[in-house]
């Protein structure tokens, strides 16, 4: 089984090289670009420099820039909390109030530029609103439902993989003694390319956790239906697919 998993992952890893592109934009910066998609379908960019005798890796104001054109206003300290809170968990610093950004050595490029691409990836997910009107986040959803219901949790968990990447998980629900670990992504836009996300966080990590400990995937159909392809994806890795409006379904396996 372990082969099959490092298999699994070394194609995920090639895969990602295979599609990773660059281009020279000025005599400063390199545009990198990365085969995973915001929400407009359209592969996330991010920028490289030499800085202070390493690199500096940034969004240029991207991620945040876009949803509050749409929007999505980042101003409450609510969401102000939600947006530090996320970014600390992976190591990403927030410059001028719209840039994200990592600094880096050569050793650790790879990483880091894991972190700043996963950081664009859950700010991009964690406010995006499918209109401006929408008073709540599906990450506070989630913590309103397991509070109401009595679900212990940890909320902002960053587990480190067998290649290197750390992975931030939104809630983890510890060990009781009748229910092992229960490790929970909340997905705001269930997309094929956030289920793969998922896979690989957890075929990275899961290893390092307790033989016993079980993955979830909280789905938001609120506003549209979930594809088939997103449960295919994540029930074939062992990956507990629960839409939202069927939530209550789990709750006892949650809440045990």
């Amino acid at each position: 089984m372990i082969a099959e998993i490092q298999s699994l992952v070394d194609q995920y890893a090639a895969w990602l090289k295979e599609k990773t592109t660059l281009r020279q934009v000025d005599d400063a910066y390199v545009e990198i670009t990365v085969p995973y998609l915001d929400r407009h379908n359209d592969y996330l960019q991010i920028y490289a420099c030499r800085s202070d005798g390493g690199y500096c890796l940034t969004d240029d104001g991207y991620i945040i820039d876009d949803l509050e054109l749409t929007g999505c206003k980042l101003e409450s300290p609510k969401r102000q909390d939600l947006l530090k809170q996320t970014l600390g968990g992976f190591g990403v610093q927030l410059a001028d109030a719209r840039v994200l950004k990592v600094h880096t050595s050569a050793e650790t490029f790879a990483v880091r530029k894991h972190s700043l691409v996963q950081a664009m990836l859950a700010i991009n997910d964690l406010f995006f609103l499918a209109a401006p009107t929408i008073e709540s986040l599906f990450f506070e959803d989630v913590i309103a439902w397991f509070e109401a219901s009595e679900i212990r949790y940890s909320p902002r968990i960053k587990f480190s993989g067998r290649s290197g990447y750390d992975h931030l998980f939104d809630f983890v629900i510890p060990k009781s003694r009748v229910r092992p670990e229960r490790i929970i992504r909340a997905v705001n836009r269930p997309t094929k390319d956030a289920a793969t996300n998922i896979v690989f966080a957890w075929l990275d990590t899961r290893d390092a956790r307790p033989p016993s400990s079980k993955a979830y995937a909280l789905l938001n159909d609120t506003e549209n239906s979930v594809p088939a392809d997103v449960f295919d994806a994540l029930q074939s890795y062992d990956v507990t697919p629960v839409a939202w409006s069927l939530r209550e379904q789990v709750r006892g396996e949650l809440a045990a």
